[in-house]
């Protein structure tokens, strides 16, 4: 319904005046005799009225309209359907079947009454036509979610009631009684309330990731309800062979016993283990009777050298700082006191070498390709120190030092400092530095500068550099232990001190990934009813994203079954999804053909059974008693359905009235101004075919 009126903003008098200026203006025009008839001339008279006047009211009161339409909304009532499969798991498909058919019976009453009907389930929307194929399949239940969505939806709309179709059971999310409600939640309590008699690994607890050669835990929760006195195994096993086995021993009714696995991570990559536990008679289910678990061993720690002309302090302070990480391996090579061990290192640190006494300066050469962090002191040769780096340049005589302390270079930005610890460390006592021209290159990057006395100067004391194959960091400077010393001094820690060494060794060790194809999972975890989705980059020789490129990936599963997918990158799509892949380890190859060049990329991932919905399979109606009564609904049992019907059919919202208001200048419409031009149009045709000017 529609409703139309028209308004201005000035005195309503001002329509005598435009109406007088019409009537003038016509008057004035058409007074004379004219060589037409008497006729034509009053309608020339009227057109020229009916034009000025709609002009001046335009101008002079400038009059909108204002459009009012009311619509009616129907209430709305939601069917929320909870179809997690616990529900299945205690119903037979022909019970769960026929009570679907009396809800879609119920939703096709209510439609004839004049209410809509909405039909969610706990991942998506159905209509109320495909609500008696309702697959009970969801591997999880958030209540709390289903329903805020649905609050969330027909917020300032007319909803009536929600009708909650569940057993109670919430897995994820918080409890749905912790949300308000502004709307009746009737709820259909499904489901045995009687807890079934079993045995399950409630949880499985481990560290994602664990070292090559290391010892790690596995913690495994096991409960059971109704085997009292009873004594089970519970065994950690991969790849069907068992590893270990505990013994259970069951006391008091619904207990639940931790037992813990040690074992060792012996081969590289993601691995497989179970944990199991004894299937006894009686038991409801066994699906609850095994837990995946899968871990990462990784030969992941960083080796870093450090490389020294002589023992010093300063190897002890750096010493310390690597060996807190549990991700960085340590060794030390002076020449002439030990050997050097043949391992492939990710960062070398050269404390005073190259050295004036020439030990160790051989190993520049061997370490070429590594990254490096040079140490300057008394012992350095720093023309040979020039030679091999190209970060910064330094001039000086042989044995002159200076006495220097750190200023920090507040527009450093690769790595971040907090401002106590930049304060704490320059407070620190001051190191020896050779004293000596400092040329920095183009690339460098100043981390700290040299403070003398009191004077702040513009030389550096801490530079990095990345602007050849490997990073290289240089402190001009010896005496760091003197740094870490005096800070557990001033306040009992070496926080400030550890954190800067810790994080230039970082820096130093991280490598760039300079692939030219990166295939890689957005996760590395996914559940078996999720989809695994690969992300794509593909890069030109100076590294730019390009585009339409052919990607074929393989991925291989535990028992070695290989699959073949391929499919094109382009800009506005660099992602792959693959639905449907069982539990287990995959290990994927993409390989695709770059500007000529064969490229690959290559890793591995996992997908794991959620097996949420195993592990209680006993009904929550306090649960469902307590929404209905918090929210004014109330509740059903299935054999309840007749009163569920009445209820929603005797209690039908009445309809809701919506007032939109639209507001337009009548100068603004179109067909004024057409029916305007036409008046003026038709009178100067007219007065053309009469003979006038």
């Amino acid at each position: 319904m529609e409703r139309f009126n028209l308004l201005t903003d000035q005195s309503p008098w001002w329509v005598l005046v435009c109406f007088l200026v019409g009537a003038s203006y016509a008057f004035v025009l058409y007074q004379k005799k004219a060589s037409w008839s008497l006729t034509v001339n009053r309608v020339l008279a009227i057109f020229r009225f009916v034009l000025v006047t709609i002009i001046c009211l335009l101008l002079l009161l400038n009059p909108f309209i204002r459009q009012v339409i009311n619509s009616e909304e129907k209430p709305t009532v939601v069917f929320a359907i909870d179809n997690s499969q616990s529900i299945a798991n205690v119903n037979d498909s022909t019970r769960i079947k026929a009570l679907l058919n009396n809800l879609k019976e119920i939703t096709a009453k209510l439609g004839n009454d004049d209410v809509e009907i909405d039909v969610q389930q706990l991942d998506k929307a159905v209509t109320p036509a495909q609500m008696s194929n309702i697959p009970f399949n969801a591997p999880s239940t958030n209540l709390s979610s289903l329903l805020n969505n649905i609050r969330n939806n027909y917020e300032n709309r007319n909803l009536a009631k929600i009708v909650l179709v569940s057993d109670g059971i919430h897995n994820q999310g918080i409890s749905p009684n912790f949300l308000n409600y502004n709307v009746p939640i009737l709820t259909v309590a499904l489901g045995d309330t009687t807890p079934k008699r079993d045995i399950k690994l409630q949880s499985v607890l481990a560290n994602k990731v664990a070292y090559l050669g290391n010892e790690f835990p596995v913690v495994a929760e096991v409960e059971h309800v109704g085997y009292p006195n009873r004594v089970v195994q519970v065994y950690l096993s991969q790849n069907g062979q068992i590893l270990d086995r505990k013994t259970v021993n069951f006391e008091s009714e619904q207990e639940i016993k931790q037992v813990t696995f040690y074992t060792t991570a012996k081969v590289k990559g993601m691995q497989h283990y179970v944990v199991s536990v004894d299937v006894l008679d009686g038991e409801f289910t066994n699906k609850n009777n095994s837990r995946d678990v899968y871990i990462e061993v990784i030969d992941g720690k960083e080796k870093i050298l450090v490389v020294a002309a002589a023992p010093h302090p300063d190897i002890k302070a750096i010493r310390s700082v690597i060996e807190n990480n549990e991700n960085y391996s340590f060794d030390l090579h002076i020449p002439g006191l030990n050997v050097l061990k043949q391992e492939k290192y990710d960062l070398v640190i050269f404390h005073q070498i190259p050295s004036i006494y020439r030990g160790g300066n051989e190993l520049l050469a061997q370490f070429r390709d590594v990254a490096k962090w040079f140490i300057l002191g008394a012992q350095s040769n720093l023309n040979i120190f020039n030679q091999e780096n190209k970060s910064l340049g330094v001039v000086g005589r042989f044995g002159r030092m200076d006495q220097v302390t750190p200023v920090f270079n507040r527009q450093f930005n690769k790595f971040s400092f907090e401002g106590d610890k930049i304060a704490k460390i320059e407070k620190l006592p001051p190191i020896q530095v050779p004293f000596a021209d400092y040329n920095v290159s183009n690339s460098t990057e100043v981390i700290m500068t040299q403070r003398v006395g009191n004077l702040d100067t513009e030389k550096p004391l801490l530079v990095i550099d990345e602007s050849g194959s490997v990073k290289t960091a240089v402190l001009a400077g010896e005496g760091l232990w003197q740094w870490r010393m005096e800070e557990y001094a001033l306040g009992d820690s070496h926080e400030a001190f550890d954190d800067l060494i810790s994080k230039l060794i970082q820096y130093l060790s991280t490598k760039e990934d300079r692939r030219r194809l990166r295939v890689y999972p957005i996760n590395a975890e996914f559940y078996d009813f999720e989809k695994v989705v690969f992300e794509t980059e593909v890069y030109n020789e100076i590294y730019e994203r390009v585009y339409d490129q052919k990607i074929n990936l393989t991925l291989t599963n535990e028992k070695g079954k290989s699959n073949r997918y391929s499919y094109t990158v382009t800009e506005g799509n660099t992602r792959y999804e693959i639905s449907g892949l069982p539990k287990g380890i995959y290990r994927y190859s993409a390989s695709a053909t770059v500007q000529n060049r064969a490229e690959q990329s290559s890793g591995e991932f996992t997908v794991k059974d959620l097996q949420l919905e195993a592990l209680n399979n006993t009904a929550d109606h306090n649960l469902l008693r307590q929404l209905a009564q918090k929210t004014e609904g109330k509740f059903y049992l299935p054999n309840q359905l007749n009163d569920l019907e009445k209820d929603l059919l005797a209690q039908r919202k009445p309809n809701i009235i919506h007032s939109t208001e639209d507001i337009a200048e009548m100068i603004n419409l179109k067909w004024l101004f057409f029916l305007l031009l036409g008046l003026a149009c038709l009178e100067w045709v007219t007065r053309k075919y009469q003979g006038a000017y």
